[in-house]
């Protein structure tokens, strides 16, 4: 005979243990403390043991103190099945009770718990809740622009919520405190920036498509001239190419160190197929100092590597310049220009040199952060003499307007950009 202190590790061990105290006349294990007693229901018409009876019905007060909803008519069903099973086989008894007792996965494991406890003579062991798990990221507390944005000493951190994030998401950068603009660049570094996928003039083979001669052929002479079934080719799918333009002149100071964070992360999903230049009074190609993974490195890099930052705004030398030098790269690819139009020199030249981008490249975007303002109208010489040549004129002043940039070069349309400003 099974002593209370001895540990089940399994139900028929547990149901073996509760016979052998049935056998020897034993009473069952009381329930719980603080289970409300039960009355005891009437006898059953079916000639089931006085003693069988009581422990059921015991076992069905602890399952209903564990939160199982073992009422009494389950109660009298696990009696019945057990009076048309072998009471000695202790699965009968564990089976006929998960089915009858049980109204759902979740009570199962009460069910093994209370099992164990009742038969087993096991302390039971309440569940364990679920672990809470909270993310807590260090940022400012959104409050009034004039706030400062150092954390006040020996503050404690404050939880990044759902709501805190939409809140930074459709912010302008160029409102947020230092803070919250960190927050904004780490969402940044974590952007999945996709990209559109272009035909190659490469093939693969495939289910479908146009026969492929060349592994017909050698197909057929592999099975010694016997005819074969025939080989079929697609084109091969690449990312399209992306060039972006980044106006670091003065006017774009708020905006510069987040778009080239944005050009970071385009390099880091597509490097082979991303090329970044900054442009002011001289064209830089910062291309290789994105590379850098981390993107605090990068940035220190594409700072020592620019000689213009926070300089003039020269955009249609610096376009002809771009054209004659890297032109081959646009071909074919989506040129992205970000900057707020506003041009030093004759923007008649910017004009005429966006005509010649757009005959190259597949789509021509602009970025203006502050097309993100309420009211806004492109009045500026650079905006009006690149207009005509644009394919999408989007906002670039928000997490929320580069995840919209994002999804345009993803192939995918947001719905959110003017487009198609292209002359007849």
């Amino acid at each position: 005979m099974s002593g209370p202190a001895e540990r089940f590790t399994d139900p028929a061990a547990a149901t073996r243990a509760a016979l052998e105290r049935m056998r020897a006349g034993a009473a069952p294990p009381p329930p719980p403390a603080g289970t409300r007693p039960g009355a005891r229901p009437a006898a059953d018409d079916r000639p089931v043991d006085e003693r069988l009876y009581a422990t059921i019905t015991g076992f069905a007060r602890t399952l209903r103190a564990a939160g199982v909803a073992a009422d009494r008519e389950r109660t009298q069903n696990m009696v019945e099945a057990l009076a048309r099973l072998d009471v000695t086989r202790p699965m009968d008894v564990y089976w006929a009770g998960r089915f009858t007792l049980c109204s759902g996965p979740d009570d199962i494991p009460r069910y093994d718990r209370c099992f164990a406890a009742y038969f087993g003579g096991e302390r039971a062991v309440p569940a364990r809740p679920p672990a809470v798990v909270t993310v807590t990221r260090h940022v400012a507390v959104l409050g009034d622009e004039d706030e400062a944005g150092e954390p006040e000493e020996g503050g404690d951190a404050v939880p990044m919520t759902a709501s805190r994030v939409e809140i930074l998401r459709h912010r302008d950068v160029a409102r947020m405190t230092a803070a919250e603009r960190d927050e904004i660049h780490r969402m940044l570094a974590l952007l999945e920036a996709a990209r559109q996928r272009r035909r190659s003039r490469r093939f693969t083979p495939a289910q479908r498509g146009r026969v492929d001669p060349r592994r017909t052929v050698r197909d057929t002479l592999r099975r010694g001239g016997e005819p074969a079934r025939l080989r079929r080719r697609t084109h091969r799918t690449r990312p399209r190419r992306v060039v972006l333009l980044v106006d670091v002149s003065g006017s774009m100071a708020p905006y510069a160190d987040t778009l080239l964070r944005f050009a970071h992360a385009l390099v880091r999903r597509e490097p082979r197929a991303t090329e970044v230049f900054s442009v002011g009074t001289r064209l830089t190609r910062i291309t290789d100092e994105l590379r850098h993974r981390d993107p605090d490195t990068a940035m220190r890099a594409v700072s020592a590597a620019i000689p213009d930052w926070s300089g003039g705004t020269r955009l249609g030398e610096e376009l002809k310049e771009f054209l004659a030098r890297h032109g081959s790269s646009a071909r074919g690819a989506i040129a992205v220009i970000a900057s707020d139009g506003w041009e030093r020199g004759d923007p008649s030249l910017l004009g005429a040199q966006m005509a010649r981008l757009s005959r190259l490249a597949h789509r021509v975007v602009w970025v203006n952060p502050h097309k993100g303002s309420e009211g806004y109208q492109p009045l500026t010489g650079g905006m009006q003499a690149a207009l005509p040549y644009l394919d999408d004129f989007v906002a670039g002043h928000s997490l929320a307007a580069f995840e919209e940039l994002a999804a345009l070069l993803a192939g995918k349309e947001t719905g959110k950009s003017d487009k198609r400003h292209r002359l007849a």
